[in-house]
């Protein structure tokens, strides 16, 4: 009976909170629409810089397919090398192609045809790929122009590949999943933190401490009405990630709720904790967005968790994000079942109770 009138409560402070209603909107517009785009590790517009000293009809050729090529933007032909490293060094250059004397000899006559590729490595994955690619174009350019000669092509294993779960490699189906997470934790982590610490501020907490309302249904009355906000926070990030970007679970509907159910009592009960802690909003705020940065950088949504050193591999096992990231990639990707995704709902489930067990003991209602 107290429980209910504690969420009665709860509900109408909610019901009442104008910013509230806005902020459930704003936020999975802003991060389910927009975030994809600028967390994108996709490389295009890679501007290249050619140094012909070959002035030759195949190198020409070379440099037309390069330029034709989606992917590069030429930038200008360079008379020499030093000349083209500093537009390198401006920025105004991404990657320099240089082509040799004697190129289309060495073509025509069956040699190898040497070029140089050189990378602005200061971004290292723009600097990778868009030499990876330049690289590409040239071998393709290079057995075009040996069966235009005559000249025996090198033999080359034929490798058929098929990726599966994203056939496209679209980078967006991949991270909308992930950034789901961050919605979902960023929306019930704050709400219950800043609600704890902003009644504290505002001295209307005193009110409940002073009646014998046990800590659990204080807790619980902070959990649940979250739960639910959480619930249509999911459903909205779910539908602009269907409108915007067309992106559906490929397992249904069923595993992303229930790992999201399970994900929301965690935000929540972590959010429960930081508020116990914190004596204003401010200091919440502060706390909040501390270990919301170290979860997002240790839950794999970014970069594999693999490619981490072994030791930082070993503290991602504490991250209550990172069972929640693999589940929503497993559901959305491949498909997976409830009973596939057991083991990280069996690790949510566990956070959500000692989170909840020290959201309860670490409550003093003294203050």
């Amino acid at each position: 009976m107290i429980l209910r009138y504690l969420l009665e409560k709860e509900f109408k402070q909610t019901v009442r909170n104008k910013f509230l209603s806005k902020l459930l909107v704003v936020l999975p517009v802003m991060i389910i629409m927009i975030f994809p785009y600028v967390t994108s590790q996709e490389v295009a517009d890679v501007k290249v810089c050619v140094v012909d000293s070959d002035h030759s009809p195949a190198s020409a050729r070379l440099v037309g397919k390069v330029a034709a090529t989606p992917v590069f933007r030429l930038v200008g032909v360079a008379p020499s090398g030093g000349k083209a490293m500093e537009l390198v060094e401006s920025g105004d250059a991404d990657v320099v192609l240089e082509i040799p004397r004697g190129f289309q000899r060495s073509v025509g006559t069956g040699l190898p045809g040497q070029v140089m590729v050189a990378a602005n490595a200061v971004n290292g994955i723009r600097g990778g790929l868009g030499a990876q690619y330049l690289a590409a174009v040239v071998a393709d350019c290079e057995a075009d122009l040996r069966g235009e000669s005559g000249a025996a092509p090198p033999v080359r294993a034929a490798v058929a590949t098929s990726y599966r779960f994203n056939p496209t490699l679209d980078y967006k189906v991949y991270m909308v999943p992930g950034l789901i997470s961050v919605l979902l934790m960023l929306l019930c982590c704050a709400l219950t933190a800043l609600n704890v610490a902003g009644e504290k501020e505002a001295g209307t907490i005193e009110q409940v401490n002073v009646t014998p309302v046990p800590k659990w249904a204080f807790i619980l009355s902070k959990l649940i009405p979250n739960w639910v906000i959480g619930l249509l926070a999911l459903a909205f990030g779910m539908s602009f990630a269907w409108l915007v970007h067309g992106i559906v679970p490929a397992g249904g509907v069923v595993p992303v709720a229930v790992s999201a159910a399970l994900y929301i009592l965690v935000a929540s009960a972590m959010g429960m904790v930081i508020s116990n802690y914190s004596a204003t909003m401010q200091q919440a705020m502060f706390v909040m967005f501390f270990f919301m940065i170290l979860m997002m950088l240790t839950c794999g949504l970014f970069t594999p968790i693999e490619s981490m050193p072994g030791w930082v591999q070993a503290l991602t096992e504490a991250n209550p994000m990172r069972p929640f990231v693999h589940a929503m990639r497993q559901a959305y990707l491949k498909g997976s079942s409830v009973a596939e995704l057991a083991p990280d709902l069996c690790a949510m489930g566990a956070f959500a109770a000692a989170l909840g067990v020290w959201a309860v003991a670490s409550y003093r209602k003294g203050g």
